[in-house]
């Protein structure tokens, strides 16, 4: 019997009252550091774990089997179903196979690699739909690294600095989100100053350290929580501001995307 809070032993929530979860992670999906974040998004949800590796698909196949072995490994760890959704381009993405695969999801997960592609490949389509769908019934829906850029409506270009940036999924338009950001500033270092130049009024900039989480129980995409080993940052003009594990962080109430 699995340890952690997930859905082992509960009954099933009622899935057509309010969305589920969101989760905003900086780094570590599927690994082990992060296995007690993954349990608390399943917790009284259906035992499938649905994994979407599509941010890594330019990086080759090689890639994606990675992604899906870690997700297998820590499907094992949380005791549920691992369900991957290979999604490689934007034909996959229309696929009414793939977007069947998640409903019934009790975690929705989009992996590391492009933001951008990511965001290119699954908007206005069919898993897309399929994928606010479940959330709107209460599955969870995390995104880590590029799959946390990608939720928000600003993606940068991480290659050519100068290029406008995408608007990409559009679930929490008023956020934009670093991740990695222990470690970005180093990768990219102008990325902060293109983050906070002329955001829309209401804009929240946060950055996400590495190996830690904002978590909204209610799915509302309003008031977060932190977990994790670090902190997560809220970022403006002036000083930035940290808040450690165990602390709530606000965001301006926005208009959450809908399906169809």
């Amino acid at each position: 019997m699995c340890p952690l809070p997930c859905c082992q032993g509960m009954p099933p929530r009622e899935r057509d009252l309010s969305p589920g979860p969101l989760a905003l992670v900086g780094s570590g999906e599927y690994l082990p550091v992060m296995t007690g974040m993954e349990g608390l998004l399943l917790r009284g949800r259906p035992a499938r774990y649905v994994q979407l590796p599509t941010a890594a698909a330019p990086e080759g196949e090689q890639s994606l089997r990675r992604w899906l072995d870690l997700g297998a490994a820590q499907a094992e760890r949380l005791g549920v179903e691992q369900v991957p959704v290979v999604v490689r381009d934007r034909a996959e993405a229309d696929s009414a196979g793939l977007a069947a695969l998640i409903d019934g999801a009790g975690l929705i997960y989009l992996s590391g690699g492009s933001p951008t592609f990511l965001a290119q490949t699954l908007r206005g389509t069919a898993v897309w739909d399929a994928i606010l769908a479940a959330w709107q019934s209460g599955s969870a829906l995390a995104g880590c690294s590029a799959g946390a850029i990608a939720l928000t409506g600003w993606v940068p270009s991480m290659r050519a600095l100068h290029r406008e940036p995408d608007p990409g999924l559009g679930l929490l338009p008023s956020l934009r989100v670093l991740p990695h950001f222990d470690k970005m500033l180093g990768w990219v270092p102008d990325l902060l100053t293109r983050a906070l130049m002329h955001p829309p009024a209401g804009t929240t900039v946060l950055g996400i350290d590495e190996d830690t989480a904002l978590i909204d129980l209610t799915g509302a995409g309003h008031t977060w929580e932190v977990h994790g080993r670090q902190q997560v940052w809220t970022l403006a003009d002036g000083p930035r501001v940290g808040h450690p594990a165990g602390t709530t962080v606000t965001t301006p109430l926005t208009q959450l995307a809908r399906a169809g």
